[in-house]
């Protein structure tokens, strides 16, 4: 089983639909997406600066940020399939189809160590393929991605987490990071074919 995780920035991209049909058509019964909060996520942000609320608060708006995007790419491309607890995935791969997680049970009456902005959607998939042993997690990004970078110089340049790297130590999976126009990438790794250079 494999996470990919797809960039809230792609929202409004003419890719979403490229990657969102690749994704149901080659992913079925492998792959599980988890979706970033876009523009919904940037609200919370811009909110909690104009207010001043907590950050619990935050997390727990930005978790429902991620879900109004799942609902987005569901809506886009219904050969996807929903699934609102992480119990539900394995069912939905057993059936063939390809998963979008909706995160409601991240949602929190307490802080904890993810219940802040720098525990963002690349934290949150990372944490879900950790929970279910997947064979790889895959994060999509709108940006171009230098594939010579490590994960940590891409933490600092603002690409993925920062402290993503640390946190990332030690997963028993490879990680890419990669832009929205490696969708023969993503291809040649969902059929198996020999690695493609990045491009």
């Amino acid at each position: 089983m494999w996470v990919v995780k797809l960039g809230g920035s792609l929202i409004a991209d003419p890719a979403l639909p490229h990657w969102l049909e690749l994704l149901a058509q080659l992913g079925g019964g492998r792959v599980t997406i988890v979706s970033g909060g876009g523009n919904f996520a940037d609200e919370v942000r811009r909110v909690q600066t104009l207010w001043q609320f907590n950050d619990l608060a935050a997390h727990n708006m930005a978790v429902l940020a991620m879900a109004q995007i799942g609902h987005l790419l569901h809506a886009m491309n219904p050969m996807l399939q929903l699934a609102t607890r992480k119990a539900e995935i394995p069912h939905v791969l057993h059936k063939g189809r390809s998963a979008v997680w909706l995160p409601f049970e991240l949602q929190r009456e307490v802080p904890d160590g993810r219940t802040h902005w720098g525990a963002t959607s690349d934290t949150i998939a990372l944490d879900l393929a950790r929970e279910l042993n997947a064979e790889r997690l895959i994060l999509v990004k709108s940006c171009a991605i230098d594939p010579l970078h490590t994960l940590a110089q891409l933490g600092a340049a603002g690409v993925v987490d920062d402290g993503f790297d640390d946190r990332a130590r030690g997963a028993a999976f490879p990680i890419d990071v990669m832009s929205k126009t490696e969708l023969a990438r993503m291809r040649s790794l969902l059929l198996g074919e020999p690695r493609l250079p990045a491009s």
